[in-house]
């Protein structure tokens, strides 16, 4: 196996898993793997204030994991590559696949 070179791993931090540290940015995330999405239609189907998305999906775009198209006056924000998605749902297989094992060694 080979193991990756540290700066492509800094690389890989800085750019992906610091935008992936906050769970309302996974969630925005996911609420865009449906369809784009208006910063409007994401704060009411996520129950979060507008700025809050807005400040959420300017660290998304700045790392490049969401993109944004003009419609009239508004903003579509959309995923910029559907593979995050695949990415986040296998980390929660592992995380429910460790916790079941936590689970089986205490008891």
């Amino acid at each position: 196996m080979n193991i990756p070179q540290i700066e492509e791993l800094d690389l890989l931090h800085a750019n992906i898993c610091q935008a992936l540290g906050d769970p309302k940015r996974l969630q925005i995330l996911y609420a865009l793997h449906g369809e784009p999405r208006y910063v409007s239609a994401l704060a009411d189907d996520l129950g979060m204030p507008q700025p809050t998305v807005s400040r959420h999906l300017q660290v998304l775009r700045q790392r490049a994991l969401v993109q944004t198209e003009r419609d009239g006056p508004t903003v579509v924000y959309s995923l910029t590559d559907g593979r995050i998605i695949d990415v986040l749902n296998m980390m929660r297989q592992i995380l429910r696949d460790s916790l079941d094992r936590q689970t089986n060694v205490l008891a």
